[in-house]
Parts: structure tokens; sequence; C-alpha cells
């Protein structure tokens, strides 16, 4: 037991910070959602840690709870009475960073959650198709699919902001 927890914690100490900013992307920049997501999925993982570790799946293995999570985070949120619209409500940011950011988290909150987590996973994670099929659970076209629609809204916003006198 011993030896399992001192393999946990070295895997946690490696590499939290890397799946935090991850938790991040996915979650649009909610800071406090994103430490709650990571929470979560290294509870499962640490529950999971002998299966997981036999198979070389760690990080995999979170990422992919992570990301289900996330997806069913903004589904339950919607059942529960929250509307999605089109306006972007502004969200304090309390700490400074690249001018960039809120940018990138208002084109995140655009997407769908699969389709947020899509692009998380192929362009921040560098995941191929095949890995991000697998730790969404569906087929790699249905991958392919969030990817193009994703990509279509990204071009459709990056256009109308780029158009003098269009708002969104």
């Amino acid at each position: 037991m011993a030896r399992r927890d001192d393999d946990f914690v070295a895997f946690v100490d490696a590499r939290s910070a890397a799946l935090l900013r991850t938790a991040r992307l996915l979650t649009a920049g909610d800071q406090h959602a994103a430490e709650d997501l990571l929470q979560t999925a290294l509870e499962k993982a640490y529950v999971a840690w002998p299966r997981i570790q036999r198979k070389h799946a760690q990080e995999a293995y979170v990422r992919s709870i992570m990301t289900r999570a996330a997806i069913d985070r903004t589904r339950q949120r919607t059942r529960r009475g929250e509307v999605v619209t089109d306006e972007v409500p502004d969200v304090p940011v309390h700490h400074a960073g690249p001018e960039d950011r809120d940018h990138v988290f208002a084109l995140l909150r655009s997407l769908s959650p699969r389709q947020r987590a899509v692009m998380v996973l192929r362009y921040y994670d560098d995941l191929s198709e095949a890995q991000i099929a697998e730790a969404l659970g569906c087929s790699t076209g249905s991958v392919k699919a969030h990817a193009s629609r994703a990509l279509a809204v990204l071009r459709e916003l990056s256009d109308a902001s780029q158009t003098p006198g269009v708002t969104r």
C-alpha cells in the first residue's frame, strides 16, 4: 500500500500542473471548476491506481475522467435550469496573465462541451484523433465531426471580430 501511495504522489507531483492547465481549458477558464475537476479525477485515479499503473495509462486515464466530467458538468448545469445563450457573460479574472487569455477562454465558451474537449485535447494536449476518441468514449468519426464544427464556429467568430461594426 505504501508503494502505491508513493507512486501516486510522485505522479501527482509530476503531472498535476499540466493536468490543471488542461482542466482550466476544459472549463473555459473557470479556475475553481478546473481545480474541482482535477481533484475529482485524481480521486477516481487513486482508487483505480493499481489497474491503470499496470497499463501505464495514468495520465490518459486522468485526462479521460476530466474530459468526461467536464462534459457531464455542463449537461447537469443545463438540466438544472441554466440556459445556454449566445452571449458570454463577463467573468472577473483575479490574476494577471497574457492578454490573449480572456479571448481564448471566450472562444472556448462559445463551443459545446464536446467541441471544447476535442479542441483542447487535440491542440493543447496534442492527442491524436484515436486518443481523443478513447478519452471521450466515442468514434474517431465523431471526433472529426466535433473538430470540424468547432473550427467552423471559431472561424465565424474570428471573421465577425475582424469585420468593422459587427459584434457577437
